[in-house]
């Protein structure tokens, strides 16, 4: 039997990383996109292959839409040698935070934060939906600040919040396809995000403590182990859903 195969945006570092190695611990083989950073990639490239699994890593902006055909060509050449047609989970998870007010935000800045997250879960999904094997999952990564609000995210909280509803009618649009489609909301988490502000700064991550049901900030694991549980083979009757891992963040 063959086995199944995930294409994880951003999986290089931080929540992206974490999921593919929760999943290649369930046995999963791994295409992971990363914008800059070459060696972290292929560092985890090395980590999935070393859990057993297949690994692959390209450079991929997800900003640029017009990049992903290219990329779906790389897609199709790996699925080839790996002596497959189809993979079976997308992860949209690439993406990069902002901290402005928005009586300060520019039309630049907000742009940015549509193309980095909204756009770009719409047109990757089109354009590789067509390799997702039939009864697939496709995860987008959203983020606590749709429901709780902080002051200064407000753009990229609006753009994950059209995250959530694309999902919504992605799960409709594809169900007769069997696809589930599913949001992943993670909370504060102590990683290099937004400048490693949760991670790095001890009265950010005091006040996240102080505001978090759990009585920490979440770590990289927490996200992949969830991602995990939702792309288990076990959950495909979970579809169209926001679930959040935040560990009873402003309960």
């Amino acid at each position: 039997m063959n086995k199944r195969i995930a294409i994880i945006t951003g999986g290089s570092r931080g929540l992206g990383r974490s999921m593919a190695l929760h999943l290649a611990r369930d046995g999963v083989d791994i295409i992971l996109t990363y914008q800059q950073n070459e060696a972290a990639a292929l560092d985890t490239v090395a980590e999935v292959k070393a859990l057993g699994c297949r690994a692959a890593a390209f450079q991929l902006d997800v900003a640029d839409s017009g990049a992903f055909v290219g990329f779906a060509k790389q897609v199709d050449a790996t699925l080839a040698a790996w002596g497959r047609e189809r993979f079976d989970i997308l992860v949209n998870n690439a993406g990069s935070g902002l901290h402005v007010p928005l009586m300060e935000l520019s039309e630049a800045q907000f742009d940015s934060m549509i193309a980095i997250h909204l756009k770009s879960a719409l047109f990757l999904t089109q354009a590789l939906a067509p390799r997702l094997n039939d009864g697939g999952r496709i995860l987008n990564i959203s983020s606590g600040l749709t429901r709780f609000t902080l002051a200064g995210a407000g753009a990229y909280a609006a753009a994950k919040g059209g995250v959530e509803v694309l999902t919504r009618y992605l799960a409709r649009e594809l169900a007769d396809r069997r696809i589930s489609v599913n949001t992943l909301a993670p909370g504060a988490i102590a990683t290099d995000f937004g400048g490693g502000r949760v991670r790095d700064d001890a009265a950010i991550n005091a006040w996240v403590v102080s505001q978090t049901a759990l009585g920490r900030a979440g770590l990289a694991d927490d996200i992949g182990g969830a991602a995990a549980s939702l792309l288990a083979e076990g959950s495909a009757w979970i579809t169209g859903q926001r679930i959040e891992a935040s560990g009873g963040m402003g309960l």
